[in-house]
């Protein structure tokens, strides 16, 4: 029963918000365009969007509506079906894939959906070819917030991708919300309350007969929000209104207005409530659905008294039901009986296919005791939406099917299968133990259970456990699983586990420790875990001697990470491109891990890929980057209690403390990993804190302390496997020993290095090997060694690298009484350290061009007194400094920086400390002023 839209009342008080809208949508007419209004509950935004739909449709677009909704984001898909179903009809024209694609999404094909970012480009395409076909778009998307986080995801990787299409996007959330349009550089309109003229016209035009008295009391106590200026006057009669009966001494906003939906929706038949309860349970707007689930011909008559209380209305273009305002789902909800509830649920369970995820949802909503059936199905649902990569809510679904289990065994497996996706995927560590307490109470047989003991070991290595007993608990666990018939599930946790025991074999730095995994994987190993975990084992575990045959299939599944929506296959594939250079190919991926983690989703492999990003940021000497990118991890860290995680972020902060002279951070750093690791087992702990002092050492050319210290991970003539860190110690250990007469261990070293694949891996290591090499001769100066390693491809994304290359070779030619040649690369590597920020290396190139015959400006010391700590800013520090002393929020900084509003948070405590002020008042003098 389609009937037209009801036309929206000329807006009052709204002229400079229409203006903003004509502009956007005229924008919109040539090139993509999106907008987000953001203002309190009840502040107009819906009426905005209801009008920025008639001016758009009269601008000649077609307008496209989805709206979140609180009860229906947890039901995945549920916002995409909305735009998808007016688009129907456009779906045979896409590529079959793709088309059959969507087709599962909408719930109407047998398959599972498929991964998001494959929706996503289905999507994209059918938005397209509706663009070709019919002309521009306007899609608006109302409670933003409220949208499901997969159509969340796939509406967000839209939006970034849409940039020539004449589509206009319009979106609105409640102010402060996150959402999937919070963090892509969308600007934002704060949709303000009303002035006190227009609010008293609003009044007066829709309660012609009210007092000017009582007008002005529901003014104030409104304070402009025009919902509540519309509906406070609905609960007074006549009399009140009238000013002939007492008004209320208070009347509080919030409740009040609560209590005004759910009267009005009391209000109606009951065969209209019975309506509105499976709309709002059903969340598509989808008539037929509703029909359907009635099951008699003739139930949409009672959608009439709601219509015309104007608490909902038909989209006579769509066909959808829409309800005015979000509260009065809220109403319906309140008003409705647990038995009305669950008719409603099974109702609408009844209409949906076998093995469709909505329909399992529905059934589990409607159960009220035990039920293992629904369970089941649960938790099969749970890990389908793990694949896709919302691991927040395959948590929230095994908890629930957990809930439902009959018995303590499955009631056991699913809590411990929830503690260990929460431990190592979403960041919910310090629930770990409340969860395995009660899964023991639920079954004292499941403790050891492989799900339980995974989540165990991930809670003893951030705590106060060691790598010996969390790794026997893991063996142990391994060893003793037996497959369920769930297999799919069963391999989810079994990845995890194999996860964690590969962080407790690198962690624990012992060739032993590799050895049992090796053993365990060959003999455990199910067959979908054979893809990756070889390559992580040989690129990862053991790069020298285990990387090369896999060099093709890394490249390739690198290549692919663009299309890859699941975290832990990227963190997987980042991981195993950690230490053979592959790391730039991985960026975008592991940035968009991030960004799922900052909006609240898998936020454990968020700080992994933060860490990740930060290698990559060392070896390309983006060494500010990297300090933003750990400060933001290492919070993380301290709120989620990863005390194991951090140790890595730690650790790249001291390399580049170490690189640039802040001698008292770097030992700080070190000696906290040690003295946190050595009680634990940590062996690789040891190695980042000896690598931190021998760069230190390096740097102030104390070359007799690194090479203690290196001489101690390094054995000359060999190269141990399991010994990752060595491929980044290479040039240090050589440098070291040369310097300090040990000449023959320097040779040994890299004829061993030779020996094994290392130079084979990538440019970058071909680079150091060549170079160290040269260096190891103390003879000869070879220059062939030394100007291929200087002219190596792609030498410039390694400045640091290259530098200290550049500056042995000009040591050995100014020794040599070359000065010319000595003097272009002293200077080569003179100003790549300063554009760096490493004093010490730059000293010692300029302490050489000195020796050569150049005089070279007096470097400032490191820690003088009248150092100008503006150089201390980053470029990007600056900026965001600069916008914040002018009075800009950090939303707006923000905006105008293309960042998120966390990061800004970021800049400005690194500014306030870097400056020493307190606060944004402080800014403008210290930026513009002298320093102190």
């Amino acid at each position: 029963m389609a009937s037209a839209p009801l036309t929206p009342p000329a807006l009052v008080g709204r002229s400079a918000e229409l203006a903003v809208l004509d502009g956007h949508f005229g924008t919109a007419l040539v090139r993509q365009t999106a907008l987000m209004l953001t203002g309190e509950a009840g502040v107009g935004k819906t009426a905005l969007l209801d009008a920025a739909a008639l001016r758009a449709a009269e601008a000649g677009f077609r307008v496209l509506r989805v709206a979140g909704c609180p009860f229906r984001r947890g039901v995945g898909f549920s916002a995409l079906n909305q735009l998808l179903q007016p688009l129907a009809d456009g779906l045979p024209a896409l590529p079959a894939r793709q088309a059959e694609t969507l087709q599962a999404v909408r719930g109407l094909s047998g398959e599972q959906p498929a991964e998001l970012l494959a929706i996503a480009n289905a999507v994209h395409a059918l938005l397209a070819r509706t663009v070709a076909g019919t002309g521009p778009l306007a899609l608006i998307v109302d409670d933003v917030a409220w949208v499901d986080r997969p159509s969340a995801t796939v509406l967000g990787t839209v939006a970034r991708s849409l940039h020539t299409e004449p589509i206009g996007l319009l979106g609105a959330a409640r102010t402060g919300d996150e959402s999937f349009l919070s963090n892509i550089g969308i600007p934002e309109y704060e949709v303000g309350p009303l002035d006190e003229v227009s609010a008293n016209e609003l009044v007066a035009e829709r309660f012609p007969a009210m007092a000017a008295r009582v007008r002005r009391r529901l003014v104030a106590e409104a304070r402009g929000n025009p919902l509540a200026l519309l509906e406070l006057p609905v609960p007074l009669n006549d009399l009140q209104q009238t000013e002939r009966g007492t008004l209320p001494a208070v009347l509080p906003l919030t409740e009040r207005l609560k209590g005004i939906f759910s009267t009005r929706v009391a209000a109606l038949p009951a065969a209209t409530r019975k309506l509105l309860l499976l709309a709002v349970l059903d969340g598509s707007g989808e008539l037929h659905i509703l029909q359907r689930a009635l099951g008699v011909p003739d139930g949409l008559a009672g959608l009439s008294p709601a219509e015309r209380a104007g608490l909902v209305q038909v989209d006579g273009v769509t066909g959808r039901l829409e309800f005015r305002h979000p509260l009065t789902r809220s109403a319906v909800m309140e008003l409705a009986t647990s038995e009305e509830r669950r008719w409603a649920q099974l109702a609408l369970a009844a209409e949906l296919p076998e093995g469709s995820e909505h329909r399992a949802r529905h059934l589990a909503d409607a159960a009220v005791g035990p039920d293992d059936e629904v369970a089941a199905l649960l938790h099969e649902v749970a890990y389908g939406t793990l694949r896709r990569g919302d691991a927040v809510g395959a948590i929230t679904t095994l908890l629930r099917a957990s809930e439902l289990s009959g018995t303590g065994t499955a009631k056991a497996r699913r809590l411990a299968e929830a503690a260990c996706l929460g431990a190592n995927i979403t960041g919910d560590l310090r629930n770990v133990r409340a969860l395995l307490d009660n899964a023991g109470h639920a079954d004292p047989s499941g403790v050891g259970s492989l799900a339980a003991a995974t989540a165990a070991a991930s809670r003893l290595l951030n705590g106060e456990g060691d790598v010996d007993t969390a790794h026997r608990l893991l063996i142990g666990a391994i060893e003793t699983h037996v497959w369920p018939e769930d297999g799919e599930s069963a391999e989810d946790i079994f990845r995890e586990a194999l996860n964690t025991l590969l962080m407790v074999c690198f962690y624990g730095g012992r060739p032993e420790l590799w050895h049992s995994f090796e053993d365990v994987v060959k003999r455990r190993r199910p067959p979908a875990s054979r893809r990756l975990l070889p390559v992580i084992l040989g690129a990862f575990a053991d790069p020298a001697y285990g990387a090369l045959p896999f060099l093709d299939r890394l490249d390739h599944l690198v290549a692919g990470l663009h299309q890859q929506t699941d975290p832990v296959r990227v963190f997987g594939v980042a991981l195993s491109a950690s230490y053979i250079d592959r790391l730039p190919g991985c960026r975008s991926a592991l940035r968009r891990v991030v960004d799922d983690g900052r909006d609240g989703g898998a936020v454990a492999l968020a700080i992994q890929a933060q860490f990740l990003l930060a290698n990559d940021a060392y070896a390309g000497g983006q060494w500010d980057e990297l300090l933003e990118i750990t400060e933001e991890g290492l919070g993380w860290c301290e709120s989620y209690d990863y005390r194991l995680t951090a140790s890595t972020g730690h650790f790249q902060r001291g390399l580049v403390a170490a690189a640039r002279g802040d001698g008292t951070t770097a030992r700080e750093v070190a000696d906290r990993l040690v003295s946190w690791g050595n009680p634990r087992g940590l062996g690789a702990l040891r190695v980042y804190a000896a690598h931190i002092r021998a760069l230190s050492a390096l740097g102030g050319a104390d070359f007799d302390a690194a090479y203690r210290l290196l001489r101690a991970l390094v054995t000359p003539g060999e190269v141990p496997r399991f010994m990752s860190h060595a491929l980044w110690l290479l040039l240090d250990f050589t440098e070291a020993a040369v310097h300090t007469d040990h000449h023959e261990e320097a040779a040994a070293y890299i004829a061993a290095v030779r020996g094994t694949d290392i130079p084979l891996l990538s440019p970058r290591l071909a680079m150091l090997t060549d170079a160290a090499e040269a260096m190891a001769d103390p003879d000869v100066i070879d220059h062939g060694l030394f100007e291929a390693a200087i002219a190596a491809p792609g030498a410039e994304r390694w400045p640091f690298d290259w530098a200290r290359i550049c500056l042995a070779y000009g040591e050995r030619l100014r020794r040599a009484k070359a000065g010319g040649a000595a003097r272009e690369h002293l200077d080569a590597a003179l100003g790549t350290f300063e554009r760096l920020g490493a004093a010490p290396w730059s000293a010692r190139a300029a302490n050489e061009l000195r020796a050569s015959g150049i005089p070279v400006k007096p470097l400032r010391p490191v820690e003088s007194e009248d150092q100008d700590r503006h150089a201390l800013l980053t470029p990007q520090e600056r900026v965001a400094a600069q916008l914040a002393a002018t009075g800009l929020t950090n939303k707006q900084i923000a905006a105008r920086l293309f960042l998120s509003p966390r990061t800004v948070a970021a800049h400005l405590r690194s500014v306030f400390r870097k400056l020493n002020v307190t606060s944004r008042g402080g800014l403008r003098d210290a930026l513009t002023g002298p320093m102190p």
